[in-house]
């Protein structure tokens, strides 16, 4: 009996052997035929074409093509996906990229645009994005996304900033202490996570001493913030104000400004 168990296990393993080769055979025939296969269409899936128009299939395609190696034409066996991938992530409209090839020599790109939060326009008139990965972004001359606008006293430039996400900069004190773009994200973040906030507001200024003031698309209010510290305690004031406020008395453009700068009151200066 002990025997024949044996021999039985020994059957057993001995066709799961057979079976695991055949297999790793097989998958070894696959991919030496795949490597074979000529990449002949380039198709493309835009994910959010409609909330960002940055880029279109044309615009993606030449950019693949340009490459020192253009994809159409070139067996997979020369075609390398991570280095494809790599590229089209260094596109600075493009948030990510994943590449996969077919059997019938299709190559899919599936790309994710990126999306502004806000526009900088500093002191010098440069003007960049900030994205919602907190990222510099450069403006594409195809198309202007419509989103707050920052400007002012905003001295910081492109290049210098751009190689650090504002995050980056938020969380290292050194960085923090001489920029304001950490300042002008987090308030920007703030107000379009607020349906009436987003509706209200268009403008972030930066003044002379470093801090913010808010313009509101109705009316001419300069809306006083100051630093970007107790935001809650800030804009639940202003809404409360808006609401309660300037809506019942028709103050839309009886106000010069709105100071939020002091707790549990908002002062309101006559034109």
């Amino acid at each position: 009996m002990i025997l024949k168990s044996k021999y039985k296990k020994w059957i057993q393993s001995s066709a799961w052997l057979l079976v695991l080769s055949g297999l790793i055979f097989s998958l070894g025939f696959v991919s030496k035929k795949e490597r074979e296969i000529v990449a002949k269409t380039i198709s493309i899936d835009i994910l959010n074409n409609e909330e960002n128009l940055f880029l279109n299939e044309s615009e993606i395609k030449a950019f693949v093509q340009q490459r020192e190696k253009p994809v159409l034409g070139q067996k997979y066996a020369q075609l390398d996906i991570p280095k494809l991938e790599k590229v089209l992530n260094a596109h600075p409209a493009i948030e990510n990229a994943e590449v996969a090839a077919t059997l019938n020599g299709e190559v899919k790109l599936e790309v994710t645009q990126r999306t502004p939060l806000v526009r900088v326009i500093n002191k010098n008139g440069e003007s960049y994005y900030i994205d919602k990965q907190s990222k510099l972004m450069p403006l594409n001359e195809n198309y202007s996304s419509r989103v707050i606008i920052a400007n002012g006293e905003i001295f910081e430039p492109y290049d210098r900033r751009s190689q650090f996400s504002v995050d980056q900069i938020s969380n290292n004190k050194s960085f923090s202490e001489v920029s304001i773009l950490d300042d002008v994200l987090a308030i920007t973040r703030y107000i379009q996570s607020d349906s009436l906030l987003n509706d209200l507001i268009h403008q972030i200024y930066v003044n002379k001493d470093q801090e913010l003031e808010v313009f509101p698309v109705f009316g001419c209010q300069k809306i006083i913030f100051g630093k970007a510290e107790r935001l809650d305690e800030k804009f639940n004031k202003l809404k409360l104000f808006y609401k309660q406020g300037i809506n019942k008395t028709d103050g839309w453009n009886k106000y010069a400004s709105l100071n939020l700068k002091y707790k549990n009151m908002v002062v309101c200066t006559k034109k």
